[in-house]
């Protein structure tokens, strides 16, 4: 960090050399060269060359070192040829370092003493953090940071450089990492939304928001967390984006909450403390449908669904027209798309609970995708629910589907679909539930 310059001019001489150079901008090109010598050796060193002067350059420079440049277009300037030329002239008894520190107006420090001093405010810095220091986890995270093969070390050392070497960004930080380790609310035995969380510790609800550098400090506060407690969430091939949300989730911050809901109906749920959700069975016994956020799937232990299965459709009107026929007495499921984090959550309990599920989505390349990611990650027995071909050639419409996305089936693998993905493509029309919602009835 550079710091300020406070001495007070003791010497006349010194003034007056610098008032001269200010008065030829050429001097500020050998004396920048000369002081990023200085850091890198720590003293008045090493050689600076100038490119590319003009005439009334290379004559100021010629009137000072008292040598001939003539028709250089490029010239070097030895630390020793400087102070020769200082001594030399009206100037005599003026340092350079002193010539540098008066026009630059600041303190100059070689690269190793700079680097003994931030390894000197580091420690510091790290001393007082483990004084804040109230739990084992806190403790933990600043031997981290005392780590000099840490992820997290390097990590804030890339801050420190991005704000210009200013340690109070850095301590602004850890403070930061302190009170997010101490407040994460799974701690307490809850849940909170991002922002509410990036506004209780920044003061800032958008503290925390995706392409923000806290933002990326937070997540890694959240992995190191989950790491320590041996919690291990595997990147998905089928459902990759839904990793960040699960990972936060375990430290009891929701990402998004409010379109993250699964509809279900005539389904039982209990709560990790075992007792049952009475919202879900009221619904249940009133044959209703519902929609449940994620905060509240996340809070499930178990699920039970009647004769052990679960019908799950894609599109909600369709979903809608079999919670009027069956009014709870079967359990079904809209995936509504592509599956969100609240539903791939509901799958897992659905697995644990060793139910089987019906799966059936529309007739195009996203629909059958879909329709395989499910089937692939579910732990128990899935099958396809009126996806054949037959239903396929009753549910199209006039609808093209464009090459791009015809192309899409050649991700269609599993054999099952592989038939009625070869018909969609020779067609090239979709085809849509809604169009043979009746065939639902038949199961």
């Amino acid at each position: 960090m550079k710091k300020s310059w406070n001495k007070e001019p003791q010497d006349s001489q010194c003034k007056a050399c610098v008032e001269y150079l200010r008065e030829y901008p050429v001097f500020e090109k050998v004396l920048k060269g000369f002081r990023e010598k200085y850091r890198s050796y720590g003293s008045f060193a090493g050689t600076v060359t100038l490119r590319n002067l003009t005439e009334e350059e290379r004559e100021v420079l010629e009137g000072f070192f008292q040598k001939n440049y003539h028709g250089q277009k490029s010239i070097s300037v030895s630390a020793a040829r400087f102070e020769k030329a200082l001594q030399e002239s009206r100037f005599a008894g003026v340092s350079p370092r002193e010539v540098l520190e008066m026009y630059f107006q600041e303190e100059l420090t070689g690269r190793r003493e700079q680097e003994r001093e931030e390894e000197g405010n580091w420690n510091r810095m790290l001393a007082n953090l483990r004084m804040q220091c109230t739990g084992i986890r806190e403790e933990d995270w600043v031997k981290e940071l005392e780590d000099t093969r840490s992820g997290m070390y390097f990590y804030l050392r890339k801050r420190y450089r991005e704000a210009g070497k200013n340690m109070e960004e850095v301590q602004r930080l850890v403070r930061l990492g302190i009170q997010a380790l101490r407040q994460l609310p799974y701690r307490q035995g809850r849940m909170e939304y991002l922002a509410v969380f990036a506004a209780l510790l920044t003061g800032d609800p958008h503290g925390f928001d995706e392409g923000t550098k806290d933002g990326a400090f937070l997540r890694m506060l959240v992995e190191w967390d989950t790491k320590q407690r041996n919690i291990r969430i595997e990147a998905s091939t089928l459902f990759p984006a839904l990793r960040k949300q699960r990972l936060y989730l375990t430290v009891g911050i929701l990402r998004d909450d409010v379109s993250n809901y699964v509809m279900v109906s005539g389904m039982q749920a209990w709560k990790k403390d075992g007792s049952m959700h009475t919202g879900m069975e009221g619904f249940r016994r009133d044959g209703d449908p519902v929609q449940v956020p994620l905060s509240v799937v996340a809070g499930w232990q178990r699920v039970a669904c009647p004769d052990q299965e679960m019908y799950i459709v894609e599109n909600p009107s369709v979903f809608a027209m079999l919670c009027r026929k069956w009014r709870g007495k079967r359990a079904c499921m809209c995936m509504n798309g592509q599956p969100r984090l609240s539903s791939v959550l509901l799958l897992d309990l659905l697995a644990e609970a060793g139910t089987k599920i019906y799966y059936a989505g529309d007739f195009d390349p996203e629909g059958l995708l879909i329709a395989q990611k499910v089937k692939q990650y579910y732990r128990g027995e899935a099958v396809y629910w009126q996806m054949s071909v037959p239903v396929y050639e009753r549910s199209r419409s006039g609808k093209m589907i464009p090459a791009k996305r015809i192309r899409a089936l050649g991700r269609v693998t599993d054999p099952e679909l592989a038939e009625l993905a070869e018909v969609i493509q020779k067609y090239r029309t979709a085809g849509y539930q809604e169009n043979v919602w009746k065939v639902y009835f038949e199961k």
